[in-house]
């Protein structure tokens, strides 16, 4: 692999710890707003934007419909879900996985980028950021400094298509000035999170096993890794980068 300069990491189940909050948040407001989606289905599509994930799962349980009926179905779902979601972040704990900080100073020290990228919107992952203090230093385009702990952070309403498009993968590239996917490590703990990692040609995409997902589950798909922990991680990538 040629040197490494990016790493790009989920947040919810990566760098942010998730005992399942998010599906329970999903969960809640697709039960409030009228929508049948059993715990498997919404496990299946973590790591997705969510509003995509609403109207995928409200087109199959509508099925053909005028697209303004549609779309008022989703609308409502989507806004329960934010109100859910931003209450759960602005009042429960929020706390980095193991390794993670340790891994963010590690790859500071090496002079390797950092990009966090999630299937949130711009409004809670900011919270999240601002919750765990890793929005200081970065400026209005959420872009680091010599302060600050990451290099960048993307939302998935940022882009045209979230995950598993490879669409935040190839932005977070364009705005950190990475022009060889094959100098990217992509880091996530969903199927979608791998593929988008695959799908923008990074040098590996790795699954870990201690977020939403178990190692049994991510097994079954393409991967180039899986990891107990970002503790792991860093292991591995200090045994490749430094001399013994």
């Amino acid at each position: 692999m040629p040197s490494l300069q990016l790493v790009v990491l989920d947040m919810a189940g990566t760098t942010v710890r998730d005992q399942h909050e998010v599906e329970a948040c999903f969960a809640q407001a697709a039960a409030a707003t009228g929508l049948a989606a059993s715990a498997e289905r919404i496990l299946a599509v973590q790591g997705q934007a969510k509003r995509f994930v609403f109207e995928r799962l409200w087109a199959e349980q509508l099925g053909p419909v005028a697209p303004a009926a549609l779309a008022s179905r989703v609308d409502d779902s989507y806004r329960a879900f934010r109100s859910i979601l931003e209450d759960h972040y602005r009042t429960q704990a929020v706390v980095p996985t193991e390794g993670c900080l340790d891994l963010f100073a590690f790859l500071k020290s090496q002079g390797i980028r950092i990009a966090l990228t999630t299937g949130f919107y711009r409004t809670v992952t900011d919270l999240i950021l601002h919750r765990l203090g890793w929005d200081v230093g970065l400026n209005a385009a959420r872009l680091g400094s010599a302060n600050s702990l990451i290099d960048l952070s993307l939302a998935s309403d940022e882009v045209a298509e979230g995950r598993p498009a490879p669409l935040l993968i190839q932005r977070a590239m364009q705005l950190l000035g990475v022009t060889d996917p094959q100098r990217v490590i992509n880091v996530g703990d969903t199927p979608s999170d791998l593929e988008s990692g695959r799908r923008a040609g990074c040098a590996r995409s790795l699954g870990l096993t201690n977020g939403t997902h178990s190692r049994q589950q991510l097994t079954q798909y393409p991967n180039d890794g899986l990891l107990a922990s970002l503790a792991e991680l860093q292991q591995q990538l200090q045994a490749e980068l430094l001399p013994a």
